[in-house]
């Protein structure tokens, strides 16, 4: 077995200063996925990384930004430790992945906002290197009682505030979506029940036509039977002929209906006083009153009436 030179950590007890899942978190602003090889390095798909910095062209970003020595296609990196390539569409052959160094570089490239707590502390840590010739994080004051456990240190303070603004937009973020969703199933009960009173007036509708049809059907039984051979646009001699066959005519009737009835087709409806019908039959007003009653009886005319001169109105009855 190889050990590691002892002028390198050994990776079998190496851990991470700050955990990565936080380090890229503050980074891009989001959780993105991450492979970690058995050597402690960290890989990410590109795609992942320039979504979250707003890279639209993540091929461009890689080429413009990123060196060809931190990033490697899935394949070449899984295989390169007997790895096989993880499970899930979303995990391709030929995905583009960059390594934690690739991932900064494509960071310092961006510019968002929520970028630059991040990019200010790797200037600070720059600027110390610089200075100092080192940057060092620094222990936390309560180490780890259990052996063998990993030491924790200090959070770098741009870092920490980066990851405590992102956590608090997320949770504004989760509260505004709450509430919309609240908002939407308020909206989608009110839409419910003004279905349900459209329906309730649709059925009210429907069945107060029905009401109004069986009421026209009752009215049309009970209304006489229209005469035959009579159109709705009769001739006079057609109603003439029609009343002949409805009644026995005399011959008073029979001399009222032949003047009565040219007015009635012509004009829709009878306005003459009886005095007048009388001096043209010849009949006397009593008379032709009584004539015009046995015409009204057997459904020829029917009375709709009286004139501003207090004189009957009379129509055909027609079908």
């Amino acid at each position: 077995m190889i050990e590691p030179s002892k002028h390198q950590p050994d990776p079998r007890t190496q851990h991470d200063a700050i955990d990565a899942g936080d380090f890229v978190y503050a980074a891009t602003g989001a959780r993105v996925r991450r492979l970690t090889m058995p050597d402690g390095t960290h890989w990410f798909p590109a795609v992942d990384v320039c979504k979250e910095l707003g890279h639209t062209n993540s091929r461009k970003a890689l080429s413009d930004h990123v060196p060809e020595e931190h990033r490697e296609i899935l394949e070449t990196v899984t295989g390169g430790y007997g790895l096989s390539i993880p499970a899930g569409r979303e995990w391709r052959r030929d995905m583009n992945l960059i390594d934690l160094q690739g991932l900064i570089l494509l960071v310092n490239a961006c510019t968002k906002p929520a970028c630059a707590p991040f990019k200010q502390w790797v200037a600070e840590v720059i600027e110390t290197v610089q200075r100092e010739g080192s940057y060092a994080l620094e222990e936390a004051e309560v180490q780890p009682a259990d052996p063998g456990a990993p030491i924790a240190y200090v959070m770098p303070e741009q870092v920490a505030e980066a990851i405590v603004r992102l956590e608090e937009r997320n949770l504004q973020a989760d509260e505004q979506l709450a509430a919309a969703q609240h908002r939407s199933l308020a909206l989608q009960q009110e839409m419910v029940e003004m279905q349900r009173a459209t329906l309730a007036a649709q059925q009210a509708i429907a069945q107060a036509m029905d009401r109004i049809a069986n009421r026209l059907d009752v009215l049309a039984l009970d209304r006489p039977a229209p005469a035959a051979g009579l159109s709705a646009h009769p001739t006079t001699e057609a109603v003439l002929a029609d009343w002949r066959h409805r009644l026995s005519v005399t011959s008073d009737v029979w001399a009222v209906a032949v003047v009565i009835a040219p007015v009635l087709v012509e004009q829709g409806e009878l306005r003459q006083p009886l005095a007048s019908i009388a001096a043209r039959t010849g009949l006397s007003v009593h008379r032709v009153n009584e004539c015009l009653r046995l015409l009204r009886k057997h459904a020829c005319i029917h009375s709709r009436g009286a004139s501003e001169d207090g004189e009957p109105v009379y129509v055909l009855e027609l079908p």
